[in-house]
């Protein structure tokens, strides 16, 4: 997909709970920002959901601790193949506070899922702690309007990290 604007553009995550406004950074991050509308485009998120909460007192496991939520497409959905990483050393969209980034398990790898940051999460850059390899995360966008919408999915009921139940995605659209 090859999108013509390159500049910010503006989303609307519509969920259970409220809507989260955005700002995608097309001309920055372009790959990471064509896939995510592409599957925004093709409705693959309606009927989604938030289904992870990463919060300071739920991550036994890691030295580093970060705080964010995490959401993916209605099951079932076209999964694309993996998009090659943008990482914020190039990109220079860093994980601050609103920050929207690509899940992923190893550079390249990331496909539909994402996730908002709360807080400033600078073990997820490049360089940063969080991930053995060092690359960090694709970031591609910010919330602009709605992070207590954002906050109260994070303050959701969840088991460990599972949100109980996950939080609907009712669906994403262009602004």
């Amino acid at each position: 997909m090859n999108e013509k604007v390159r500049g910010p553009l503006a989303v609307v995550i519509e969920t259970a709970l409220g809507e989260i406004h955005a700002v995608l950074e097309t001309g920055k991050a372009p790959i990471t920002c064509d896939n995510f509308l592409r599957y925004v485009d093709e409705g693959a998120y309606t009927g989604g959901r938030f289904h992870r909460t990463v919060k300071l007192d739920n991550q036994p496991r890691n030295d580093v601790k970060i705080e964010v939520i995490q959401a993916g497409p209605r099951p079932g959905a076209r999964q694309h193949p993996p998009i090659p990483m943008e990482p914020t050393l190039q990109t220079k969209i860093v994980h601050k506070d609103g920050v929207i980034s690509m899940a992923r398990s190893a550079p390249d790898s990331a496909t539909s899922d994402f996730f908002i940051c709360i807080g400033d999460q600078p073990s997820l850059d490049y360089s940063g702690a969080r991930n053995p390899d060092g690359k960090g995360f694709a970031a591609f966008g910010r919330v602009t309007r709605g992070m207590d919408v954002v906050r109260r999915i994070q303050e959701s009921p969840c088991q460990e990290q599972r949100l109980t139940p996950p939080v609907e995605i009712r669906r994403i659209r262009r602004a």
